[in-house]
């Protein structure tokens, strides 16, 4: 196990997962199969992603033994959908935070499942959705895979406009000497002022110091911007609290649908989860220069 002192960094927060059950003053979970977009006045199914799982706060599901945490996907029926699983966050779901941080390390230590269909994911979200609906406000993801290709971490960023403007960027990290993702690794993030580093096992994995943010819509959807103007003033949106997610989504447009190979029950196992702060703490993003886009600023 890695140890908890990092030179550099400052643990501020961190869960280990000593207990018997879930550390509820630490962790919510979401329930069910999608969400109520109450500004569009209409149900999303499959989270906005056509998933096939229904996740539940049930100890089949979710469970803390051993100083290991482990959110499990099973092929059962449950409420019209075909597989179950769980989704827990460092947020209420009426909203209120339970944790949130801006800038900062965030590390985990995880066993991950794998498989055609299986869409395992250590990531982070916004507390508040300050410049508009998703990925308007941004989306952090530490790691997420492909189901089917077990050697190959995803490091991303979601940002841009609202649906359907939004814009990625993700790096693909092969793991060495024949690893897989369901052997033990440490996944981390490095967030400062204008730049975002993410890491596989201390190695960097990338660094992006290029995004950008635009509130405006057109009939409720999100739209490219013409002119730096249009723009939210840069970091944004990675200038604002985010919380952390973790979960094991079945299906959907990302990894498609489970085949007679895939594995259940399929088992995401967590060691820790720990947040540093910056000793010394944070500087201010570089400028870009006046009349430029995010994407502009080295050129």
């Amino acid at each position: 196990m890695a140890t908890r002192a990092r030179k550099g960094w400052k643990l501020v927060w961190a869960d280990e997962f000593e207990g018997q059950t879930l550390d509820r003053s630490k962790w919510a979970y979401d329930i069910g199969n999608g969400f109520y977009d109450y500004k569009n006045n209409v149900w999303v199914a499959g989270w906005g992603n056509e998933e096939l799982q229904y996740y539940t706060h049930e100890p089949e599901n979710v469970s803390v033994k051993d100083s290991l945490l482990t959110i499990r996907a099973i092929k059962e029926a449950l409420h019209g959908c075909g597989y179950t699983s769980a989704r827990i966050k460092t947020r209420q779901r009426d909203g209120t935070p339970l944790f949130t941080k801006l800038y900062g390390r965030v590390e985990i230590r995880a066993k991950v499942p794998w498989g055609k269909g299986l869409w395992p994911a250590l990531w982070m979200l916004p507390q508040d959705d300050r410049y508009g609906g998703w990925a308007a406000s941004g989306e952090i993801d530490l790691m997420e895979i492909v189901g089917e290709k077990p050697h190959e971490v995803l490091n991303s960023i979601h940002f841009g406009s609202s649906h359907p403007g939004r814009h990625l960027i993700t790096t693909v990290h092969a793991l060495p000497g024949g690893s897989t993702v369901s052997d033990w690794h440490t996944y981390a993030v490095e967030w400062e002022p204008g730049e975002i580093r993410f890491y596989v096992d201390d190695v960097q994995t990338c660094t992006y110091d290029h995004w950008w943010c635009c509130s405006k819509t057109k009939d409720g959807l999100g739209v490219q911007p013409r002119r730096a103007d249009d723009l939210n003033a840069w970091p944004a949106p990675f200038d604002q609290p985010f919380y952390l997610v973790m979960n094991v989504a079945v299906g959907g447009n990302f990894p498609g649908a489970p085949n007679d190979q895939t594995r259940f029950p399929a088992e995401l196992v967590v060691d820790y989860v720990r947040v540093y702060d910056k000793v010394g703490g944070y500087g201010d993003a570089k400028p870009i220069g006046k009349g430029k886009f995010p994407w502009q600023k080295k050129s």
